[in-house]
C-alpha cells in the first residue's frame, strides 16, 4: 500500500474513534463532566509521557519546550490553547452524558465554517464567492434550527467556537500534534492532580476509584484522547489537505448516527431541514476546496516523478 492509502486508513481511522467516543463516555455518565476531564488532562499526559519514551522522543519534546518557553508570548499563547481545549472537551463531555450527541454532532458540522471566519478576520486570508455562499447556507441550518427548536443550540456554538479558536492558536504556534497533547496536559496536568486529589480528600468525588469499570473507563480516557490523535498526526502528513477535509466529517456524521439510532434523541422535522442546509453548504464547501487545491496536486504529482 502507498503513503496516500495508509494516510486515508490513520486518518479515517482517526475520525471514526472521535464519532464513536460518545459511546464510550457514556459509559462514565455517572462521573460529573468536571472529574472526568480532570481525569482526562492528567492520564492523557501519563500516557503521551508513556509514549514519548517508549518511542525515544523526549529529546525532540525537550527541544519544542525549551523553543516555546524562552518565548514568553508563546507560553502564554500555549496556555491558553491548554484552558481552551480543555474547556472544549468540558463542553463536549456534557453535552453527550446530558443526552444532547446531536447537537455535539452539529458542532463539528459548523466548525469548519468558524476556523473560516476565524481566518477571514484574523489572518486576514480572503475566500472565494462560492465559500462564502457555502458560509450562508449554513448559517441558514443553523438559524432554522434556532428557530424551530426555541433556544440557540449553544452547546454546539461553543463546540464549534472552543475548537476553531483552538486551532487558530495551534496555527500560530506551529507545534507537531504529537508533541502539542504532552505539552498542553503538562501544562494542566498539576492542577487535574490537586483538582481529583481535593475532590477525594472532602468526599465530593462521583468515582469510587478502585477496582471497578468506572475507574477502568476513567484511566483509559487518556488512550482514547492520545491514540486518534496520533493516528491523524500521522496520516494527516501523507493525503492533500482537501482530502483531510472531506474525511473530518466522518466524525460528526457517526456521532449523529449514534445519538439518533443507538440512544434515541429525536431528530424532528426542523432537524432534517436544517441538516440539509448544514450537508449543503458541506457539500458545496467541501466541492470548492477541493476544486482549487488540485492544480497544487497535480504540481505535487509531477514533482515527485521528475524526482
Amino acid at each position: 500500500m502507498n503513503a496516500a492509502g495508509k494516510g486515508i486508513i490513520f486518518v479515517a481511522g482517526a475520525y471514526i474513534i472521535w464519532g464513536v467516543l460518545p459511546i464510550y463516555w457514556r459509559q462514565i455518565e455517572a462521573v460529573s463532566p468536571l472529574e472526568i476531564i480532570a481525569h482526562r488532562i492528567f492520564w492523557s499526559f501519563i500516557f503521551m509521557v508513556l509514549y514519548i519514551l517508549a518511542t525515544g522522543r523526549w529529546q525532540y519534546l525537550k527541544t519544542n519546550l525549551t523553543f516555546i518557553f524562552s518565548d514568553k508570548k508563546k507560553a502564554l499563547t500555549l496556555v491558553a490553547a491548554s484552558i481552551i481545549i480543555s474547556a472544549n472537551w468540558l463542553t463536549y463531555i456534557f453535552a453527550v452524558n446530558q443526552g444532547h450527541i446531536l447537537e455535539a454532532s452539529l458542532g463539528y458540522y459548523i466548525n469548519p465554517f468558524v476556523s473560516i471566519l476565524l481566518a477571514f478576520f484574523i489572518l486576514k486570508e480572503r475566500f472565494s464567492k462560492g465559500e462564502w455562499l457555502a458560509i450562508f447556507i449554513v448559517s441558514l441550518g443553523v438559524i432554522y434550527m434556532a428557530i424551530g427548536v426555541g433556544h440557540i443550540p449553544w452547546l454546539a456554538i461553543t463546540l464549534a467556537v472552543t475548537f476553531g479558536v483552538y486551532g487558530l492558536i495551534k496555527k500560530t504556534i506551529n507545534l507537531d500534534a504529537t508533541y502539542a497533547l504532552a505539552v498542553e496536559t503538562a501544562v494542566l496536568a498539576p492542577f487535574a492532580l490537586l483538582y481529583i486529589l481535593y475532590l477525594n480528600a472532602t468526599g465530593a468525588n462521583t468515582l469510587d476509584f478502585g477496582l471497578n469499570a468506572d475507574t477502568a473507563f476513567t484511566m483509559g480516557t487518556g488512550v482514547v484522547t492520545a491514540i486518534p490523535l496520533l493516528l491523524f498526526a500521522i496520516g494527516a502528513v501523507q493525503i492533500p489537505l482537501s482530502l483531510v477535509g472531506l474525511l473530518q466529517y466522518i466524525g460528526p456524521t457517526l456521532m449523529l448516527f449514534i445519538g439518533i439510532f443507538l440512544y434515541g434523541e429525536s431528530f424532528t422535522d426542523t432537524h432534517k431541514i436544517a441538516y440539509t442546509f448544514i450537508w449543503a453548504g458541506l457539500i458545496l464547501y467541501t466541492v470548492l476546496r477541493f476544486k482549487s487545491s488540485r492544480p497544487k496536486m497535480n504540481k505535487q504529482t509531477v514533482k515527485l516523478t521528475e524526482d
